[in-house]
């Protein structure tokens, strides 16, 4: 779907591969896809009333958003100035988007350049695991004096997250005396949780999470927009990507028309005919990371075991996480040859910011000579190319996410394209696109087997289950 010209900034959206052609005559026809409008319709005004009642806030606080960004790039620039370390503590979304919003748009090898340009960034770390090596590791290469950390989380009950901070605010206490605060930035709830009173009561710095927001939609708010800032990501430019796309989808209530319903019913009739793996495929390096934030988005808020109505469901895609040309030598194999279980969405890039020419060697075998003469940009657009003619040739649906270049702007665009695309989803399928609760048995688990006054019966419980457990020795 090229909806502007070539001059265009805006991202498009090619599903040749999911239509009818010579090399899939059982492809769908624009007749099949008009056909699910009235059912989109009712999912756009489903989505338009939740966002009037004050939800969807992924859309709805993005002008709040940008009003907030004076401030926010000024305390970034600040720390820019007194810090060399800038370490995120966080899991999921606290951690997954920001990660990836730095590596679309940052130095591939940014920690290894930052400190030596002008003006020089801090390096980026995010801790989004608890495993005691790398966070014994971590410690030993960074200078505390010199390091801030993040600590994101909504509620201030993450398991995870608050050890990691609990363990890095005894050591500052230890290392940097009565001055450890001014290591510590704290982004949660503006009122709740068990962070509130001890911003209130030690005097960190803090930023807000918004209260109707879920990890997995949060990038475009302070959790993702302080880190890119401190790292000199052009945030401006990222919420007026997010803007525009989210104005284009706002305002477009035709299938054909609107990216969003489209890439959802795409998903949805993929899905219907037994495609219940979406393959995520970006062809750069720069968003192989992009991979695991969809992950989340598109498992966490999708996958679920009741509808609405209560009924029980089981449902959801499972995403697959590839890179291309990486995994065309470990996973295209499967995809054209396997089960034609899966949709593929390849993510590519139209003109990168750089380029390196392959020199032409007469000398060489014929079998390599042959790329003599050409980039490494051309021979990763021939080898993305040929996987998708190799899908058609196989009849294996795939589309292709297309960014003219690779800049704040199209990736906020991107952000707010997969997050509505989500959204439809879920309207479609009749589910709680938002909540997560088979996350949530999970903590409740974790916070019986640590110890956690009130959950003695689930501890007993868990206890008597493992004791079922058939063990090799």
């Amino acid at each position: 779907m090229d909806v502007n010209n070539e001059k265009s900034n805006r991202l498009r959206l090619d599903y040749t591969g999911m239509m009818k052609n010579i090399f899939n005559p059982q492809g769908w026809t624009k007749e099949k896809l008009a056909a699910m409008q009235p059912q989109l319709t009712e999912a756009h005004n489903s989505l338009r009333i939740q966002r009037e009642q004050g939800g969807l806030d992924f859309s709805k606080l993005l002008t709040e958003m940008e009003c907030l960004l004076p401030s926010l790039v000024e305390y970034a620039n600040e720390l820019t100035c007194n810090f060399d370390n800038f370490v995120i503590l966080g899991i999921g979304g606290s951690a997954l988007g920001p990660l990836a919003i730095q590596q679309a748009l940052n130095p591939y090898y940014y920690n290894e350049l930052c400190l030596s340009q002008n003006p020089k960034r801090p390096r980026l770390y995010v801790v989004d695991n608890i495993d005691p090596d790398r966070f014994t590791d971590l410690l030993r290469v960074i200078d505390l004096e010199k390091t801030i950390f993040n600590v994101i989380t909504k509620s201030g009950a993450t398991s995870e997250t608050m050890a990691q901070f609990m363990i890095i605010r005894d050591i500052l206490r230890q290392n940097c005396g009565d001055d450890y605060t001014k290591h510590i930035v704290v982004t949660t709830d503006k009122e709740k949780g068990n962070l509130v009173p001890m911003i209130r009561a030690e005097g960190y710095r803090s930023w807000i999470i918004p209260a109707g927001i879920g990890g997995r939609f949060s990038e475009l708010t302070p959790v993702g927009l302080l880190p890119a800032a401190v790292c000199g990501i052009d945030v401006y430019g990222l919420l007026q990507g997010a803007l525009e796309m989210d104005k284009w989808i706002r305002e477009s209530e035709s299938v054909l028309t609107n990216p969003a319903q489209l890439s959802a019913v795409l998903s949805y009739l993929a899905w219907q005919e037994g495609k219940n793996i979406s393959v995520f495929m970006p062809y750069a390096d720069s968003l192989k990371t992009f991979s695991d934030w969809y992950a989340q988005l598109w498992a966490e808020s999708l996958g679920k075991r009741v509808n609405r109505q209560g009924k029980e469901v089981f449902t959801g895609q499972t995403p697959v996480k590839a890179l291309g040309v990486t995994d065309q030598h470990s996973q295209v194999q499967l995809y054209t040859e396997g089960p034609a279980d899966k949709v593929v969405t390849f993510l590519t890039i139209e003109k990168f910011s750089s380029d390196c020419l392959i020199p032409y060697d007469k000398s060489l075998p014929d079998d390599i000579k042959f790329l003599g003469g050409h980039s490494l940009g051309e021979l990763l657009q021939a080898e993305q190319n040929a996987t998708e003619y190799a899908l058609s040739l196989a009849k294996r649906q795939h589309r292709k996410i297309i960014l003219p270049v690779l800049n704040a702007c199209t990736v906020g665009q991107l952000l707010l394209l997969l997050m509505w695309e989500t959204a439809y989803m879920g309207e479609l399928l009749d589910i709680n696109t938002f909540n997560q609760p088979g996350v949530e048995e999970g903590k409740i688990g974790t916070f019986a087997l640590m110890g956690r006054e009130g959950f003695e019966t689930r501890k007993h419980e868990i206890e008597e289950y493992a004791k079922t457990f058939y063990v090799l020795e």
